[in-house]
């Protein structure tokens, strides 16, 4: 007897995760093969139909999350230099191929069991944290420091940074937070400020991560500036093109981004 369940199949894809936030899925690992092939950002972003800034901001997100670069800039050259995988990130491409590869067997026999399903079945997926903070960083609690109202959490980063955050102690009990725990910080561009000269100067922020300018994006009011913290890892900032201006900021040249532990915003794996 035929089934007459036509045009029902079950679908999936898979997706790798980082403590709950996503790290990627076929449209970021397909971005990293085209990086591989073409040695351009550029290049890959046109081939996998992203735009520049967009695949910018996906390699950004999977080095800081990975806790290690998966794509590293090549100098010089007769081209000028350009962009390659890091050994790390051709590993990352050849397993998530290989674990494709078994999903998509795997989807095929629910496909051959699936008999005559009701067209009207409930699907259930799990909701994934989502959040407009454009600087996202995954470490390990280093220390609690209590104190009358709040706590003050330390957090340790990929590149041997450290990132300080105030929280209440209800948030940081709920939260579960403890040394040695997994933890994210969250900090939006918009409570960055970007330093080019300040030696001899104290500030009241306590958080400050040195690195080199990597990109500069212009708007009509504001400019987006990324660095490449030493160590590994980046940092976005949004400043006035005014500002940008005045700190005669461009790529290579080397800044720090400074933000207050009131600033950051503390998550855990869910």
């Amino acid at each position: 007897m035929e089934s007459d369940n036509t045009g029902f199949a079950l679908q999936g894809a898979v997706w790798m995760t980082v403590g709950g936030e996503k790290f990627g899925g076929q449209g970021r690992v397909e971005l990293l093969a085209a990086i591989g092939q073409a040695g351009s950002i550029s290049q890959a972003a046109k081939a996998v139909g992203m735009s520049y800034k967009g695949a910018w901001d996906a390699i950004d997100a999977m080095n800081n999350l990975a806790g290690e670069a998966l794509v590293e800039r090549v100098a010089g050259g007769k081209g000028g230099g350009g962009t390659r995988l890091t050994a790390r990130g051709e590993q990352l491409v050849r397993n998530f191929r290989a674990l494709e590869q078994l999903h998509q067997q795997f989807v095929e026999q629910l496909n051959g069991q699936a008999g005559n399903l009701s067209a009207d079945l409930t699907l259930i997926s799990r909701l994934n944290m989502k959040t407009s903070a454009r600087n996202q960083f995954f470490g390990t609690v280093s220390g609690i420091q209590p104190g009358a109202v709040n706590d003050e959490i330390e957090l340790d980063i990929a590149g041997g940074h450290r990132i300080v955050a105030i929280v209440t102690h209800e948030s940081a009990a709920s939260l579960g937070l403890a040394a040695g725990a997994q933890a994210f910080a969250l900090v939006k561009a918009s409570s960055i400020i970007l330093m080019t000269e300040g030696e001899g100067a104290r500030f009241s922020a306590r958080n400050q991560l040195a690195g080199t300018v990597s990109r500069l994006t212009p708007g009509a009011v504001n400019t987006e500036v990324v660095l490449d913290l030493t160590g590994g890892g980046s940092i976005a900032a949004i400043i006035t093109n005014e500002s940008a201006r005045a700190l005669e900021l461009a790529e290579g040249r080397t800044a720090t981004a400074m933000f207050k532990a009131s600033s950051v915003i503390v998550g855990v794996p869910g």
